[in-house]
């Protein structure tokens, strides 16, 4: 990966995000995100460091100051990690196990709604990313204002 925009591609791809929502997490146009991956132009220095945080990554990684770990991480098969969350609403618990690599597609798509739609706040690429640095366990605890509590984590 020679060029900012090719690995802008690759750690977006890595964290299972699509170019809409990368441009939704910065605040600027899907189309801005496709001209950063075809390297037409550049994200403002002022998304350099978020963009880094969002992939896991440092800025200098990001930037190619660092050598990429790709292929090491690559390695990873999250469809070998179970994705577990319990939420508590109005003294109903809900408890959901999935594999990591299928749970975004069932939580944001809609096959699985409780929790206000609090569920589609979770940042999977986020859990990607520490699942492929080897955290596993309890990754998130929560207890909102109206009394609603939750936990994520994640076992291998």
């Amino acid at each position: 990966m020679k060029t900012l925009g090719e690995r802008i591609a690759y750690y977006r791809k890595k964290s299972g995000l699509t170019q809409e929502q990368l441009a939704e997490k910065c605040s600027v146009t899907p189309q801005a995100v496709s001209k950063w991956e075809n390297d037409l132009s550049a994200p403002d220095i002022s998304l350099l460091v978020p963009l880094a945080e969002l992939f896991g990554v440092s800025a200098d990684e990001l930037l190619g100051r660092e050598k990429c770990s790709g292929a090491e991480e690559d390695a990873v098969d999250l469809g070998n990690y179970i994705l577990h969350i319990r939420y508590i609403e109005n003294g109903e618990t809900y408890q959901i196990n999935l594999p990591l690599s299928e749970a975004e597609t069932f939580i944001n798509g809609g096959i699985i709604n409780f929790g206000k739609g609090n569920l589609k706040k979770i940042d999977f690429a986020k859990i990607a990313s520490c699942v492929r640095s080897g955290k596993l366990g309890k990754l998130v605890e929560f207890e909102e204002a109206d009394g609603s509590k939750g936990e994520i984590w994640v076992e291998g």
